[in-house]
């Protein structure tokens, strides 16, 4: 197993595999020595004993006093720590191989070659790692990796031994502030080793720039990556279901509660003439619907502290700025709509409707979120029976009558428990809205499908009816909705007191 913590930075790999001779210094490639040591740790499981490599000829001089340790549990080399099950110790072929390669007179590839056969997969992970470290020549560790990938050595453990250093190499670059382009200048290069600069590397790239708290850092990094045109492993991901690093960053800004960053950064991205995934257009519209029920329930509770008096009551010009957010929210999700519709597949129609329906059902936008509805329909994705309820309240709130007999025909074919739950909310709605005469028919053709309507529906009811008689004088209503409930032995008999002020006459009416 082996495993990296830290590791220093290449700060430019300007490097030709065909053109650089075994006898040319790789200057741009060095780190001096002097600045960091190399320290080898060999266990044996009872006591620990270090040696520091300051220069080259230690291991000519020295190592075959280090082959003097005998059954070797693991090594440890600065930060990086190794171990293997089958070999006791370092072979000979380990030592020669380091010094041959720190001689610097032939190619790394055929110190290598000449050697493959003394080298266990530990000690060629531990050669790739002595020259990753600070002080020694990376150009050579990309070399080192080439090759063992050009021999088909790389397995799983030596893959994310060398995505590891990589990452301490940008580590290193964010810590000292060098700009986005050399940490882009990184990735590119590290192709020419066959180590590709694919999704998940640059998502671990953005992970780091999070995590120091380089936020801005993170943003210039991906517009960079774009800019260039850097390709990931999502590429050929034509469709658009899987995400790259625009949708990455702009997950990481919504994990944060900073869903309206979020789509500014993708549209922004966008209309800058960049090319961000189609994934994020989608990962944008989640999270406009985000921001829109945080805003929603925001303005709830604003609202009710309006009505306990903590709080002034919202005036028109609040109110109009209120709206116009709200506004700008919904045209910036029906633009990124139109972006996965031209780009992407029609595979994506569907998850594009359910989005614009999440959207406008906590906007409150009744009409449109009963067309996202059969616009699913349409594509062939059904949206959850709770949404139909959802949008039916709503349509019914702002007494869209004839939305609210469209969406009232599925009631035909649904269960008797879910066209009661159904007509629960079609009553609410009502109730919300203030339209009590729709909601007393509606509790009556409840009372006469079997279904009892609840007790604090009903109440709101009766209540919202005796406030209209008081101001328009309208019993017939009140009164057929009285008897419904008296039939089903919700409520006792009562009587009505109804008083005529031309006439000075008081009329009593036993329901």
């Amino acid at each position: 197993m082996a495993c990296a913590h830290g590791f220093a930075p290449i700060i430019k790999l300007g490097f030709v595999f065909s053109s650089v001779s075994p006898s040319q210094k790789r200057h741009a490639l060095m780190f001096p020595a002097s600045h960091c040591g190399f320290s080898l740790k060999f266990y044996d499981g009872v006591s620990a004993r270090s040696c520091t490599f300051q220069n080259r000829s230690f291991i000519s001089a020295k190592h075959s006093s280090i082959r003097g340790f005998r059954v070797l549990k693991s090594i440890e080399i600065d930060q990086f720590v190794t171990s293997d099950d089958e070999e006791d110790e370092m072979s000979d072929g380990f030592f020669e191989a380091i010094e041959e390669l720190e001689r610097m007179t032939r190619e790394p590839s055929d110190v290598l070659e000449e050697m493959n056969n003394r080298l266990s997969a530990k000690e060629l992970q531990l050669v790739l790692v002595y020259f990753s470290q600070d002080g020694r020549d990376s150009w050579c560790a990309l070399e080192v990796f080439d090759w063992l990938r050009k021999e088909n050595r790389v397995d799983k453990e030596t893959m994310e031994l060398m995505v590891a250093i990589m990452c301490g190499w940008v580590k290193k670059l964010i810590q000292e502030h060098h700009g986005v382009g050399d940490v882009v200048d990184l990735l590119v290069d590290m192709d020419c080793v066959g180590l590709r600069p694919g999704f998940s590397m640059i998502e671990k790239v953005i992970s780091l720039y999070w995590e120091m708290g380089e936020k801005e850092g993170a943003v210039s990094f991906v517009e960079e990556v774009l800019r260039r045109g850097i390709t990931h492993a999502n590429e050929e991901d034509k469709e658009g279901h899987k995400g790259g690093p625009t949708g990455y960053l702009a997950w990481k800004m919504m994990s944060e509660g900073d869903y309206r960053s979020a789509v500014r950064l993708v549209i922004r991205f966008r209309e800058s003439g960049l090319k961000p995934e189609v994934y994020s257009y989608l990962i944008a519209m989640t999270a406009v619907v985000k921001e829109l029920n945080e805003f929603a329930k925001a303005l709830r509770k604003l609202k009710g502290f309006a009505k306990t008096g903590l709080v002034t009551e919202l005036d028109l010009e609040d109110v109009e700025l209120t709206e116009q957010y709200q506004s700008d929210l919904l045209a910036d999700g029906v633009r990124l709509s139109n972006w996965v519709m031209q780009d992407g597949s029609p595979s994506l129609h569907g998850i594009i409707h359910e989005r614009l329906l999440a959207m406008y059902i906590c906007a409150g936008h009744g009409i449109e979120a009963e067309r996202q509805l059969w616009e699913m329909k349409l594509v062939g994705k059904e949206a959850d029976g709770d949404l139909y309820d959802i949008v039916l309240a709503i349509c019914a709130s702002q007494k869209e009558a004839n939305a609210t007999a469209r969406l009232l025909t599925r009631l035909e074919v649904v269960s008797s428990p879910q066209k009661k739950k159904s007509l629960s909310w079609l009553l609410r709605g009502y109730i919300k809205g203030g339209h009590f005469n729709e909601a007393a028919e509606t509790v009556m053709k409840m009372l006469e499908l079997g279904f009892y309507p609840e007790y604090l529906d009903r109440a709101a009811v009766l209540q919202g009816l005796r406030k209209r008689i008081h101001q328009y004088g309208n019993l017939d209503t009140y009164i057929r909705l009285c008897k419904s409930l008296s039939d089903a032995n919700l409520i006792g008999p009562c009587l009505v007191h109804l008083y005529i002020r031309k006439y000075k006459l008081w009329v009593v009416k036993m329901i």
